[in-house]
């Protein structure tokens, strides 16, 4: 992958839409917010990492929150947690499974792969959404309004088929959602240095969960 085109592609913009000061501030603050957190981190760091004077920083946003968020809203519209992306929501969601554990496969492989090319922005997520109610409100929002129904669909069809425990879908999402992300959350952001087998350690994750909610 080009050295920026992660920042491109995760900021859904072209090359020419941003100055490259700009880039070099959202660079600079993505990696330093990952390294250090977003309280421990100041601007005059992030400027001096960028290379610009800390006021340039201020002429493009206002606050320091400002930043972070320049930085965690394209994130969440692109996935994560929330399975935002819309093109994630199509590739996924509207296919059709003969099996959920088919369709578990297909969530798995897209948000690990998701979760490796963009890790550093997702640190960032991951570390201020506890401390940011407007992080998590968003991430809620857009959770129930572009995935749940999608997800609950395809949970319901395979109760109808007997392949699913009869569990509130709800539960079965929550289950799905937590085994998947704490895999993600763990392999990545916990213990990233562990000598991990991903191939091995997902099977075996997807074979736990579908033991657990097979009917």
């Amino acid at each position: 992958m080009d050295e920026r085109k992660w920042l491109f592609d995760l900021l859904n913009v072209e090359e020419q839409q941003l100055s490259e000061k700009q880039l070099n501030i959202l660079q600079a603050a993505i990696e330093m917010f990952a390294e250090k957190g977003y309280a421990a981190t100041s601007t005059s760091e992030i400027a001096k990492r960028a290379g610009v004077a800390e006021g340039t920083i201020f002429r493009h946003y206002k606050t320091k929150k400002d930043l972070l968020l320049a930085i965690v809203k394209p994130t969440l519209f692109q996935s994560v947690a929330p399975f935002l992306a819309k093109k994630f929501v199509k590739d996924v969601f509207e296919n059709e499974y003969e099996h959920y554990e088919q369709f578990v496969r297909a969530v798995f492989k897209n948000r690990y792969e998701f979760v490796k090319t963009y890790l550093p922005a997702i640190r960032v997520l991951w570390q201020e959404m506890a401390f940011h109610s407007d992080i998590k409100v968003q991430f809620q929002t857009i959770f129930i309004n572009h995935v749940y129904d999608k997800f609950k669909q395809i949970v319901e069809h395979f109760q109808q088929k007997g392949e699913l425990a009869l569990l509130p879908p709800e539960t079965i999402i929550r289950l799905t959602i937590t085994t998947i992300a704490g895999f993600l959350a763990t392999r990545f952001l916990i213990m990233p240095d562990y000598p991990w087998d991903d191939e091995q350690e997902m099977e075996r994750t997807i074979q736990f969960l579908m033991n657990g909610l097979k009917a």
